[in-house]
Formats: structure tokens, sequence, C-alpha cells
């Protein structure tokens, strides 16, 4: 009988970092861990046709940056980037810390082009390389 191991761990050539960078304290790492699982399904709820692969989320001190890799970028950014504001403060709102940023990542390992954008002119921003790390 064998052992069952993890598919991503255990697969050749697959280097993959955690989906959350972030350090707490004891008292502090519960509630985070609660946060970090609302906003990712808080995002694949309101991002559903958009594709979304992967979310991270990076915690630097009293910060909160969130970075989405999408296949359809343009379905989250919305005209002239209002939705992507919305989704901004919308998830500002479910944190105790400041959301600066949300960054947008084009999933997509076949793109042709190679484009980066601003979204607004907050610190939102949309990166599309032609291939993503």
């Amino acid at each position: 009988m064998g052992n069952k191991t993890n598919p991503i761990g255990m697969r050749l050539q697959v280097n993959r970092t955690w989906d959350s960078r972030w350090y707490a304290d004891t008292k502090d790492y519960g509630n985070l861990l609660l946060e970090d699982i609302a906003m990712r399904e808080f995002i694949a709820k309101e991002c559903k046709q958009a594709g979304v692969a992967r979310v991270i989320i990076e915690r630097p001190h009293k910060k909160c940056r969130v970075t989405i890799h999408t296949a359809r970028p343009g379905v989250i950014i919305g005209k002239k980037g209002a939705d992507i504001e919305t989704l901004r403060k919308k998830l500002a709102a479910m944190t105790d810390s400041d959301c600066t940023s949300t960054s947008l990542k084009c999933a997509s390992r076949s793109s042709t082009r190679n484009w980066s954008a601003k979204a607004s002119p907050s610190s939102s921003s949309v990166v599309c390389p032609s291939v993503v790390p």
C-alpha cells in the first residue's frame, strides 16, 4: 500500500511558494487567517467570470497587498478602472489593515503580447507578462 502525498510538493519541476505571505504573533494569527479565507472566498464569488487562478495576499506592517492572477483581467478592471476600485474598497472594508493595492496579473501562458498598464490613478495596477512565473 502506498502513502498519499501532496501533488503540489511531490511533482517534478513544480516550484510553488505560499499563497499568503505574512507573519503574525500568536494573538493575531487566527484573525488574519480568517480574514484571508474571507477575502479569497469573496474574490472567488465576485470575480467568477474572470477565471481567477490564484490569489496572493501579502501583509507588510499594518498593510495588506492582494495580487489576483486571472485569465481575463479586463473583466475585473471594468470600464475605466471603476470595478477594480470598488473591489479594492470592499476588500479594504473586510480587513482591519490598510489595503494599499490590488494587483492583477494575467495567468494565461499562451499570451503573445506583453503589456502593462495602470488601471486607475490610485495604486491598483495591472500587469500581463507573456509568461507568468
